[in-house]
């Protein structure tokens, strides 16, 4: 992509204002308020003060959905390249042990809930005395 300052007015007007506003806070290299950064945009754009009011909270949900920028306190956007994510990842086997112990427990004793110790499956012969078979040649007479 090319550097701010080497658009024309008539190529920025095909961008959409995410993309002027990535080469804006490039250009900068700081962070910027959301409320200059679009002011920004439409001074580059030459749009007028009405512009600006119509169109802010588009371009607040733009910002917002595009994975390009990162909000920052204080009402701050910059690049999200210029800011890492700091991930902790703690191992504490103990407790993920004492937890599916826990789970574990709890599991049989819902299956102990639904165990019926006297019901044998043996008598699947007797749910069949009452069955009849119909021979084609039997119903015919």
């Amino acid at each position: 992509m090319k550097k701010l300052k080497e658009y024309s007015k008539e190529e920025l007007e095909t961008l959409n204002y995410d993309d002027i506003a990535y080469l804006i806070l490039e250009a900068k290299k700081k962070k910027m308020k959301i409320s200059d950064l679009f002011n920004k945009v439409c001074e580059l754009l030459e749009l007028d003060e009405g512009a600006y009011a119509d169109y802010i909270t588009d371009f607040f949900e733009l910002l917002t959905t595009d994975k390009r920028f990162i909000q920052l306190n204080d009402g701050y956007w910059d690049l999200k390249t210029k800011h890492s994510e700091k991930v902790v990842i703690e191992d504490d086997d103990e407790e993920y042990e004492e937890i599916v112990e826990e789970n574990n427990e709890e599991i049989e004793e819902e299956n102990d809930d639904y165990y019926d110790e006297d019901n044998d499956d043996d008598d699947s012969d007797d749910d069949l005395k009452d069955l009849v078979v119909i021979d084609d040649e039997d119903e015919e007479n």
